[in-house]
């Protein structure tokens, strides 16, 4: 599907928590009426009390929250959060069924992944950060990498439609009457900057923002960059980078450097040698851990949201994209990307990738394999994307 576009939007790029905090706190003490928070994680920590510390300041104005936090991602970190947000008169609904993490059924793995807010029907945010300290993480230099985006303008309406939409389906089918305050939406342009909503469901849009990347990769005609955490795409997607690489296209990968699940970052390297062969640049990002899901098409074409380029997000996850048209916005992104690569990414040279040791060889054709396999046990190996 082609996403649709709606000019007269306000849009500001948010990098790591120490933009995207400050400027959400900001707008939930401004709030008036509603508040809707969608994220995989709400942590125990000091940021999240910082945050839930703005809900319920808000809550004691008569503003209506409503926080919805996904079960898998949040489990064992919410506890005291969520008991600071019920106090203080905050509703707080928590998506996915109780599961084994043992367990191969799908629904597990139908998370809630998107990071979306709404406030007032007025100011939006959309992302890839978490309500979680990116300063404070156990093996971790900080910050976490990671972008959001603060949206004004007629964009508002299709990320309220959807904050809406999932709210009162996890309510119903949590048996809970939930108390709402239907606000007039503020779709008067706020800028001139052109943009969409993307989404990834299990109903009628389950393969939008994949097809929104493929539809830019076609279309691209001098530059490709790719900022991804989580990076292991189906055969289309693959080919699509390697088609552009062959007509000329400057296609460049900037990935986890940094071993956050061994399974899949050792599996993600055994696509790297037809990649490089066919002329795509790939970096690996070790400064810190890379959590960024962004893109930058030609200097022109943009997107930041919660969605990697992977089974988990392509295939199972509710995810949330914006996609951008505009050369001021995409360029800005595009140097924050370049800045990063040169001061905390290393380089895959093709030659010394294919000269690595037997064991090494043979240690990430294994993880290929078992990712596969596990994907072929979830019922995902037989569809390539």
């Amino acid at each position: 599907m082609t996403p649709e576009f709606l000019g007269g939007n306000k849009l500001r790029l948010l990098m790591n928590g120490d933009d995207y905090f400050p400027a959400l706190q900001q707008a939930f003490d401004a709030a008036q009426s509603e508040i809707y928070i969608e994220t995989y994680i709400f942590a125990d920590d000091d940021t999240g009390r910082r945050i839930a510390g703005a809900l319920v300041r808000a809550a004691g104005r008569g503003v209506i929250v409503h926080v919805l936090v996904d079960g898998f991602g949040s489990k064992g970190m919410f506890e005291q959060t969520r008991a600071l947000l019920s106090a203080g008169n905050i509703e707080v609904l928590i998506f996915g069924p109780k599961t084994s993490p043992l367990t191969l059924r799908r629904n597990r793995l139908r998370r809630l992944h998107r990071k979306l807010v709404v406030v007032d029907a007025r100011v939006a945010f959309i992302g890839g950060i978490n309500v979680i300290d990116d300063m404070h993480t156990p093996r971790h230099t900080p910050p976490r990498y990671d972008y959001a985006v603060r949206i004004e303008g007629p964009l508002i309406a299709s990320v309220l439609d959807q904050a809406e939409r999932l709210w009162h389906r996890v309510a119903w089918a949590s048996l809970r009457r939930s108390v709402q305050r239907r606000l007039p939406v503020s779709a008067a342009p706020r800028g001139n900057q052109r943009a969409a909503l993307v989404v990834r469901d299990n109903l009628s849009h389950r393969s939008d923002i994949e097809d929104a990347y493929l539809g830019a990769i076609a279309a691209a005609r001098k530059e490709v960059i790719i900022a991804n955490a989580y990076f292991f795409p189906g055969a289309s997607f693959r080919r699509a980078l390697r088609l552009a690489a062959t007509r000329g296209v400057r296609v460049v990968l900037l990935l986890q450097g940094r071993i956050e699940y061994a399974l899949l970052h050792y599996a993600t390297r055994a696509l790297y040698g037809p990649l490089l062969d066919s002329g795509v640049e790939i970096y690996e990002y070790h400064k810190s851990f890379l959590h960024a899901k962004v893109a930058v098409i030609d200097r022109r074409w943009a997107t930041v949201g919660s969605s990697n380029i992977d089974p988990f997000s392509l295939l199972l996850a509710r995810e949330a994209n914006i996609v951008v048209d505009d050369a001021g916005f995409s360029q800005e992104l595009r140097r924050s990307l370049h800045d990063h690569m040169q001061d905390g990414a290393k380089v895959v040279a093709k030659v010394a990738w294919h000269g690595q040791p037997r064991w090494r060889r043979f240690l990430i054709w294994s993880a290929y394999g078992c990712a596969r396999m596990l994907m072929g046990l979830l019922g995902y190996g037989g569809k390539k994307r």
